[in-house]
């Protein structure tokens, strides 16, 4: 049995899922779709779709990072991150940022129209429905990922254009309200 700070003995809860279950059951969860950026000396990009703002005052979001995914270091070194949130015309980038055979460093932003951000460097891809800049402001580690929470420092965002989404395994577009 296991005891809380009450003091009270409290019966052990049922065993966790299954990783496969998880991923089955979380498929069925659409989200949007961004690439997460970290400029300067380790610039680098991945394809991230496990983000949202967590408060409006102050102005805050979270990503979460695998462990072992480049991206995690970049972020910790850097100390900041920007996010350009995909447009559903963006599903080629979106694709290339996440196909672990892309080059690292400088070159996988070849060819890829993008713009530095502003306050942190980080690089924000040209034609994204809109971006954000963030300093870390703390993380947490939990399983085999982090949680990177960012005060968001800077904001923009483009025309009303349809929005890519991530459900079933499979890129789908969202229409944007017009």
């Amino acid at each position: 049995m296991n005891s809380v700070s009450t003091g009270v003995a409290v019966p052990p809860g049922p065993p966790l899922a299954e990783p496969a279950s998880l991923r089955e059951v979380m498929a069925r969860f659409a989200t949007g779709v961004t690439v997460l950026s970290v400029g300067g000396e380790n610039i680098h990009g991945m394809t991230a779709n496990a983000f949202t703002s967590v408060s409006l005052d102050p102005p805050t979001v979270l990503c979460c990072v695998a462990h072992s995914a480049v991206m995690h270091d970049a972020i910790r070194s850097a100390g900041h991150f920007g996010v350009s949130i995909m447009g559903a015309d963006q599903e080629h980038l979106a694709r290339f940022f996440a196909d672990k055979k892309r080059p690292l460093g400088p070159a996988q932003f070849t060819g890829v129209d993008w713009a530095p951000g502003p306050r942190t460097g980080a690089p924000l891809l040209s034609g994204a429905l809109a971006w954000l800049e963030c300093e870390l402001s703390t993380s947490y580690d939990i399983g085999d990922h982090s949680i990177f929470v960012g005060d968001v420092v800077g904001t923009g965002r483009s025309g009303d254009t349809d929005g890519l989404l991530f459900f079933g395994g499979a890129f789908h577009r969202a229409a944007a309200a017009r």
